[in-house]
């Protein structure tokens, strides 16, 4: 009887604090900073890898003033020294009257103190100001208070220093902050390609990166593209001073970040580490996949890896005539259609069985029921044409334009507020507040997407592979390479698929005044943006165009990243989320097995033409399901090829996994000293038993007993 009454007396507590979260409806201060940096990010340039050690360092300020309150967790940068030698001293703080409050107001100033420093140079920082001052106003902070004493007990000055000692650590994290993350030392191979003029111009090397040439270039956030250059000044005023005084700006694109390896990371371990050299300049990689997965194209003689090299692009343009929703192909896109990828392929070779190209698919299987309900998920018959455009756009910047990084801190809170989420650790022990459920996944996951920044960029700075744009257009300048006894037979030419890629012929529609285009590449693929008169109404469609005019599906103002294809930094960042959301939450599945996002018929969301042309839900069964629809999306678009996607994959899980473990040790001490977590459970350890753990009241089996805590002793240590 005894037992049955606790139980109660636990569910009923359970209940009240879930009820406490939900019906008071509020979010935490924490949160309420989050969703301030995400518009912060919808305004700023569309950086992914700045934006991700952005919410790195939002996510530790957030953090250590959480924890420099709490008796358990270890705080990342308050007296301790960091990977790059950084130091921020610091000494215990006074415990506050009323801990709550103290951590709500040093967490508002050190969020405040240092999002008003680290985006200064924004081009929408002015908006900024104003959106962070409200939000002090709103819970009655001063702004104006600048104190660093935190000795005095005042958590404002606590977050204050804290702010000061990320913005310290930021100028000594190799990121080249002070120069505007700038990397003078690269240039590129190949000459700019002017991609209204057909063909690829004047490509040295097919398998390097290719600078774009617009007349006037965008990034995907609608900011024009900048050498990064600035000579100190902000970024935002010289923007002002250049489209003020009517100049025209330069179209040519730099490349972003080609340094960014050498960022000093959060978990990455160093054992996981390559150093190369290219032009007395080096280049670090965490987890290189070498070039076992990066085919090469041989432009004299087509041997080695470039049939593997011409399957993949083919597949790009293949696909890309797949973004129109008149061919009235219809795909289940809920989770019983589609998702629930078994495994990926190890090797070049399996990229075929892996990418259909004639339909468009992975090779998902989809889910039987929804493991949550135990009931079949919902058919949703939908354009395929519609879906993929929705989808690529959705995953481009996120749906706001928050960019990549944004995205998954949108998802993250999406997550967050789900009626039927158990706010645990990794689904563990006791239930926690908003507030610290906030603080910690936010601090994982601005760790796992800094790490995932530092690995996709490291290895796209080295190895400095070519975009889809580059590779079509001059496999394409060269012919065809299928027939040798056909005409235009180049080896280092493009394949030829009957329906997709083919040779323009006598009698062709595309053949041209006096023949002029007779021999030429012809795509089935997406007509391009220069289809499209008014975005608003109109739609570019499918149709066949000469591949020498082929564009990725993009704005003309943007066309293609500033930055080599290989790896995918979507499917790094994207699944390096994926492991963080699934293993904090505990549960690979979204809350209740299904996550959404709706797209409305003719809402102006594809911005570069009009659609969908009806209702699209985007369906997610898990976080790995959501990650690898990401990075299929880079494909349908053609900006990426199959061969940067799977390394990507494989490289994001990796990178998720070791920042949630390297996290969880700040969160939970080693209480006895013998090696174990006392949080950490049995199959971490590898072990059935562990006489040595220490019980601690969190309602889990520490010791690896068979028993929890709660069950088996007074939980005499809770702290």
């Amino acid at each position: 009887m005894r037992h049955h009454h606790s139980v109660r007396i636990i569910a009923i507590a359970l209940f009240a604090i879930i009820a406490t979260n939900r019906l008071l409806g509020q979010h935490s201060i924490a949160r309420e900073w989050s969703e301030a940096v995400i518009q912060t990010m919808q305004e700023d340039l569309a950086r992914p890898a700045v934006q991700a050690r952005n919410l790195f360092h939002f996510s530790v300020a957030m953090y250590d003033a959480w924890a420099a309150y709490d008796t358990m967790a270890q705080t990342y940068l308050l007296g301790q020294t960091t990977a790059s030698g950084f130091t921020c001293p610091f000494t215990d703080v006074p415990a506050p009257k009323d801990l709550e409050a103290a951590r709500q107001e040093a967490i508002s100033f050190a969020a405040y103190r240092f999002l008003s420093s680290r985006y200064t140079q924004s081009p929408q920082i002015s908006g900024a100001m104003v959106r962070f001052r409200e939000l002090m106003t709103k819970h009655g902070y001063d702004f104006l208070n600048y104190s660093f004493d935190y000795s005095s007990g005042s958590p404002a000055a606590l977050g204050n220093y804290i702010a000061q000692c990320v913005l310290q650590l930021g100028q000594k994290d190799g990121s080249n902050e002070e120069n505007n993350y700038s990397s003078p030392k690269y240039q590129p191979v190949n000459a700019p390609m002017e991609v209204i003029v057909p063909g690829p111009g004047i490509v040295a090397d097919p398998n390097r990166w290719q600078p774009i040439k617009l007349k006037r270039a965008l990034d995907n956030d609608g900011y024009p593209m900048l050498e990064c250059r600035c000579g100190g000044r902000p970024l935002a005023s010289l923007i002002d001073s250049i489209v003020g005084s009517g100049r025209r700006l330069t179209g040519t694109q730099s490349y972003q970040m080609p340094h960014w390896g050498r960022v000093t990371p959060f978990a990455l371990k160093k054992q996981d580490q390559k150093v190369f050299v290219r032009d007395r300049q080096d280049f670090r990689l965490y987890h290189d996949p070498g070039n076992d997965f990066l085919p090469h194209l041989d432009t004299a003689k087509g041997g080695g890896t470039s049939k593997e090299y011409r399957w993949n692009y083919a597949l790009v343009a293949a696909w890309s005539g797949m973004l129109t929703p008149t061919d009235g192909v219809l795909w289940d896109i809920s989770p019983g259609g589609m998702g629930n990828v078994q495994q990926y392929p190890s090797r070049l070779s399996e990229l075929h069985d892996f990418y259909n190209l004639e339909t468009g698919r992975d090779p998902g299987v989809g889910y039987a029921v929804n493991p949550r309900t135990g009931k079949p998920y919902v058919p949703q018959r939908t354009l395929r044409g519609d879906f993929t455009r929705v989808a690529v756009q959705y995953w481009a910047e996120g749906p706001n334009q928050e960019t990549a990084t944004g995205n998954w801190l949108s998802l993250l809170n999406y997550v967050s507020d789900q009626p039927l989420l158990l706010k645990k650790f990794n689904g563990k022990g006791a239930l926690m507040g908003n507030l610290e459920w906030d603080v910690k996944a936010y601090f994982v996951l601005g760790g796992a997407l800094h790490d995932a920044a530092i690995s996709a960029w490291g290895v796209k700075g080295w190895y400095d592979s070519a975009r889809p744009i580059t590779a079509l257009r001059y496999m394409a300048s060269r012919g065809q390479s299928t027939n040798p006894l056909e005409p235009s037979y180049h080896p280092a030419g493009i394949p030829l698929i009957a329906g997709r890629i083919e040779l323009v012929k006598k009698g062709d529609p595309l053949v041209g005044m006096k023949n002029k285009n007779l021999g030429k590449i012809k795509f089935y693929a997406w007509k391009g943006p220069y289809a499209v008169a008014d975005s608003t109404a109109d739609t570019a469609g499918a149709d066949w165009i000469l591949a020498e005019n082929w564009f990725p599906y993009q704005a003309k103002s943007f066309v293609t990243p500033p930055y080599a294809a290989f790896v995918s930094a979507h499917a790094v960042l994207a699944h390096s989320a994926a492991e963080v959301l699934s293993l904090f939450t505990g549960d690979a599945y979204f809350p209740g097995g299904l996550g959404t996002y709706t797209v409305y018929a003719n809402s102006r969301f594809l911005q570069h033409e009009n659609g969908p042309s009806a209702d699209v839900t985007l369906q997610w069964a898990t976080y790995r399901d959501a990650a690898d629809q990401a990075s299929l999306s880079r494909i349908w678009c053609g900006t990426e090829a199959p061969f940067d996607d799977i390394p990507g994959r494989i490289i994001g899980d990796e990178v998720g996994k070791s920042a949630f473990h390297f996290a969880k040790t700040y969160f939970y001490k080693d209480l006895d000293g013998d090696g174990y977590l006392s949080f950490e459970d049995c199959d971490d350890h590898n072990s059935a038993i562990h006489p040595n753990a220490m019980e601690i009241c969190d309602g889990l089996d520490n010791d690896c007993n068979g028993k929890v805590d709660d069950t088996m002793m007074p939980c005499g240590n809770k702290k």
